[in-house]
């Protein structure tokens, strides 16, 4: 009977010292703003329904499976892609041959911004951060002797995504494949383009559009390929804190799903594909508890808001890997520990795909050494440190399971933040996302500068160093040459007529507010470039102005 009255009065010693200022210690608080006591104990998740929850079930907080990644580890997809698809398709066989289960592909900014290799605003660009595409043949080289039913495809691609998505079913068609059963998965998030990156074309809505077509298409002709990929990652790259990133992304679905809906498709016939890219760096548990956090908030916002009756359709499936914003150039060599401590988060958040960043991301194009590294982290951690053999393993934690409960809150609030804005869409054409963004990323640039937040190598233990070599991407201005030669004898060999007629049908489309999806494959097959597509529908949707704020 003592032992019980002792044991009971250390509980209730340890739930009332735990303050920072109670237990006289330094405060902390996570970047997301929330203060983090000492100890947690069972009365910081009274209410919770943890104990209930069970992985592989409706709302998902533990996992979308039932045995995660007992029986089959997440995929491996490294971001890859540079110069001339022959180029491309040589470092895709070096990663496939190393291990990798699957392909993310890069693209150069002139495919990303419409332009093809011989525009004159290309020069300089082509092949240089990714891989040039300007016709179909590219696809086909850049993917020859690749098995597409073994090894899916993520095309990371926005603006002009629903040209390279009907490049991608163009060559697979081609190739003999099933378009009914084929894998894959497109960026195609415009939306965090207007936040992030900038690689817009299209003004606001009419982008949205696009979205929504590719949506609608592959609902009814390749049910299994997802079509579109909402990108928390860039917003967060781009200064968001954890919740702005989950809230954000949230809303961005949410409009997306919204125009699929009105065009009177069923929830539960598009909702499952939809996936999400999101970034880990920083706090190992406040990154953690985000995506439980969000994987519940999202499976009850597709239930209960959009009433699906497929379980399936709730899954918060996604990509989580390494943020480059993570990185430093400082004393490289740390980001090897930071990246494999980006890998361990992902995995115990339940991640489907990892994509890990290489320690050389903060300042080049990684290359075969620093990619082969950020391969051998994951596999290291699937086969040797157990990673795989338990779901959800930091379930039930306390802290983890408070901070889980907090962050479904705190990222609710703040998508209802952007509804006070008139929506997502409403909020990113105004600029009210992007000024926001731009705050945040001010205050933890500052904080950084300040030493306010610590950062290994950058603000503490810095050293001087001697200058060291450090192995840079190479620009081979012959690439571009490559490319435009190619692109010249397409041009020739194709026929000018019915490229033509292609074209007018596009257009024509475009000023009818059809979906552009059958009438781009059509174009493709015929060998039209990205850069003639995206002129014909720029002469009907115009492109978007950014605003500009004093």
């Amino acid at each position: 009977m003592k032992k019980m009255e002792v044991s009971t009065d250390v509980n209730r010693t340890h739930r009332s010292l735990k303050t920072a200022k109670e237990l006289n210690v330094k405060p902390v608080f996570l970047e997301s703003g929330f203060e983090v006591n000492p100890v947690y104990t069972a009365d910081d998740i009274a209410g919770s329904d943890i104990e209930n929850e069970i992985p592989g079930e409706y709302p998902f907080t533990r996992g979308i499976h039932p045995s995660m990644y007992r029986n089959k580890p997440f995929t491996i997809r490294q971001y890859a892609g540079f110069a001339t698809p022959e180029e491309t398709n040589q470092r895709f066989h070096f990663l496939i041959n190393n291990g990798q289960s699957g392909l993310n592909v890069a693209f150069d900014l002139p495919t990303q911004c419409g332009l093809d290799s011989d525009d004159p605003r290309a020069f300089g660009e082509v092949g240089r951060v990714g891989m040039s595409i300007d016709t179909l043949e590219d696809f086909e080289i850049a993917f020859r002797n690749i098995d597409l039913n073994k090894i899916t495809v993520s095309l990371t691609i926005n603006g002009t995504a629903i040209i390279i998505i009907a490049m991608y079913i163009a060559m697979a068609e081609k190739a003999g494949y099933d378009i009914s059963i084929l894998r894959g998965t497109a960026q195609n998030d415009i939306l965090k383009e207007f936040i992030g990156r900038g690689t817009w074309i299209f003004p606001v809505e009419k982008s949205v559009k696009l979205v929504v077509d590719t949506i609608e298409y592959c609902a009814a002709h390749a049910p299994k390929y997802s079509p579109v990929s909402v990108c928390g990652y860039h917003i967060r790259e781009s200064g968001a804190n954890p919740v702005q990133e989950m809230a954000y992304a949230f809303c961005i679905a949410k409009a997306y799903t919204d125009g699929v809906l009105e065009r009177g498709i069923s929830i539960d016939d598009f909702a499952s594909r939809l996936s999400f890219n999101f970034d880990i760096y920083g706090n190992l548990f406040e990154q953690i508890a985000k995506f439980r956090g969000g994987r519940r908030l999202w499976a009850k916002i597709i239930k209960e808001e959009y009433g699906a009756k497929n379980n399936n359709s709730c899954w918060l499936r996604m990509i989580a890997g390494g943020g480059g914003g993570g990185l430093t150039k400082e004393q490289p060599m740390n980001n090897i520990v930071r990246s494999a401590y980006y890998a361990l988060i992902s995995a115990l958040s339940g991640t489907q795909t990892m994509a890990l960043c290489s320690y050389d991301e903060a300042y080049t194009i990684p290359t075969e050494y620093s990619a082969e590294i950020s391969l051998r982290t994951m596999q290291i951690m699937i086969h040797e440190m157990g990673i795989c053999d338990t779901v959800d393993p930091l379930g039930g934690s306390y802290y983890v399971e408070a901070l889980t409960d907090k962050f479904e809150d705190e990222i609710k609030k703040e998508m209802k933040t952007v509804e006070k804005w008139d929506g997502i869409i409403n909020a990113i054409a105004n600029g009210k996302i992007q000024e926001s963004v731009s705050k945040q990323a001010y205050t933890r640039e500052i904080g950084i500068q300040t030493g306010k937040i610590p950062k290994v190598g950058v603000n503490i233990y810095t050293k001087k160093e001697e200058a060291k070599e450090v192995e840079f991407h190479p620009y081979n201005a012959k690439t571009a040459e490559t490319q435009l030669e190619k692109l010249r004898s397409i041009k020739a060999k194709r026929s000018t007529e019915k490229v033509k007629t292609c074209l007018d049908h596009v257009k024509q489309d475009a000023l009818d507010d059809k979906n552009l999806m059958p009438s781009i494959i059509a174009a493709v097959k015929e060998y039209c470039t990205v850069g003639e597509i995206v002129t014909a529908m720029k002469e009907v949707y115009g492109e978007f102005k950014e605003p500009i704020f004093f």
